[in-house]
């Protein structure tokens, strides 16, 4: 009985103290609602997602100064081999171009004719150089269907040679030109390349061009940029990197900017009525070539259009809003020779917005000239290692193994 009487008063002493201090609390006996306080849905755990780092940015974080300036460009083969002067052929790798490779890391080479003697010994060229490098190469050619075909038209290469560009333009038909491009793409990637310097983008306007006439598809730009288009359709399916050329068009010119600089005296509004139009077929993963031609017109001056901001950063990538990388014209031409030394000529493109540097005069200048101008703060490192990781995206897209 006494711990009957102890129970019952320590439930009425528990009454009063949850009453006390707080008498509009109501104690919700209802056994429904109990239940639904008791399982409650937990509110839910939102974990913010974790940023992996491709593996063209992890490359990027591990790089020296130096490996980020080599990715910039590509050259001949034997520009590597330091030792020797003058014209020689370079058909296999060289001990001495093994060497400069550790000094000077460049990012691909371009194959010409004193590089090619057979389909064995290009393809066996082809893989030592992948072998030396740890990041892999853009290893390119001008092979363009027609008079420039570095392969098709040498004696010891037994392939399908085309007339010319214009010829197959004739038909009008998007199946023509990509036929002509799966041909030059298949082999391409048989001996071992992955980048070609093609297909030609200018349109044919004049008639007294020295350069470019049949390498044209036609003098019709909206025809230009369906078989343009179509042959670098055909590249990409076997795996081939189109470069479309020359930017901002060297159809309409009446120099060989091999020899002098190459003059355009269309305005702006002019080139985006003709010239213009077959560019704007390239892609992303595409190449971009930016020839040593001048617009008056458009400038002001007669800056190549390889050194003029106005023309690549603004226009191209601006106006134009090409994604893709840019490349210039072989800065050993004349043209370019005779304004600036190798050093300044890289440079130079570099601030104009180019990305990759196509064969200078002189690699150790060029190259050593632009990691100068970023020691010096002329050019930045953020800026550089855009151009550089966009170059790492492309290859680990298209060339790096997973």
């Amino acid at each position: 009985m006494r711990k009957l009487y102890l129970f019952l008063i320590s439930i009425v002493l528990l009454l009063l103290c949850s009453c006390v201090g707080n008498e509009e609390k109501i104690i919700n006996t209802d056994p429904a609602e109990i239940k639904e306080r008791i399982i409650k849905e937990p509110e839910p755990l939102i974990i913010e997602p974790i940023d992996e780092k491709s593996k063209a940015e992890i490359l990027l974080e591990g790089m020296t100064l130096r490996e980020k300036v080599g990715q910039l460009f590509i050259v001949r083969p034997e520009a590597l081999n330091f030792s020797l002067e003058g014209d020689f052929d370079s058909k296999s790798i060289s001990l001495q171009m093994e060497t400069s490779l550790k000094d000077y890391p460049v990012g691909g080479f371009i194959m010409a004719d004193n590089n090619l003697d057979s389909p064995d010994q290009v393809a066996n060229f082809i893989n030592d150089l992948q072998a030396v490098g740890q990041i892999p190469l853009f290893i390119s050619v001008d092979e363009e269907g027609g008079p420039v075909s570095r392969l098709a038209n040498h004696p010891n290469f037994d392939l399908k040679k085309y007339r010319s560009a214009a010829n197959v333009g004739k038909s009008g038909k998007y199946e023509d030109a990509y036929e002509m491009g799966a041909t030059i793409g298949e082999y391409l990637n048989k001996y071992g390349f992955n980048l070609d310097f093609a297909p030609v983008a200018d349109v044919n306007t004049n008639p007294n061009n020295p350069v470019i006439g049949s390498r044209a598809f036609s003098s019709d730009p909206e025809l230009v940029a369906l078989m343009a288009g179509a042959f670098a359709d055909a590249l990409r399916d076997k795996g081939i990197i189109p470069t479309f050329k020359h930017f901002p068009g060297h159809g309409d010119t009446r120099e060989d900017s091999h020899k002098e600089l190459a003059i355009s005296y269309k305005t702006e509004d002019e080139l985006k009525a003709c010239e213009f139009i077959p560019f704007q077929s390239a892609g992303e993963d595409d190449l971009l070539m930016v020839g040593h031609i001048a617009l008056p017109n458009v400038t002001g001056n007669n800056t190549p259009a390889t050194m003029s901001k106005k023309i690549v950063s603004d226009i191209l990538k601006g106006t134009l809003n090409f994604k893709g990388l840019v490349v210039t014209d072989a800065l050993e031409m004349k043209t370019i020779t005779s304004l600036y030394d190798p050093s300044e000529s890289a440079v130079k493109a570099l601030e104009a917005g180019c990305d990759i540097l196509l064969m200078p005069a002189d690699l150790r200048q060029a190259f050593d000239g632009i990691v100068k101008a970023v020691d010096e703060g002329r050019y930045s490192e953020e800026d550089l290692d855009k151009k550089v990781l966009g170059i790492l995206n492309l290859k680990e897209k298209l060339l790096l193994t997973p």
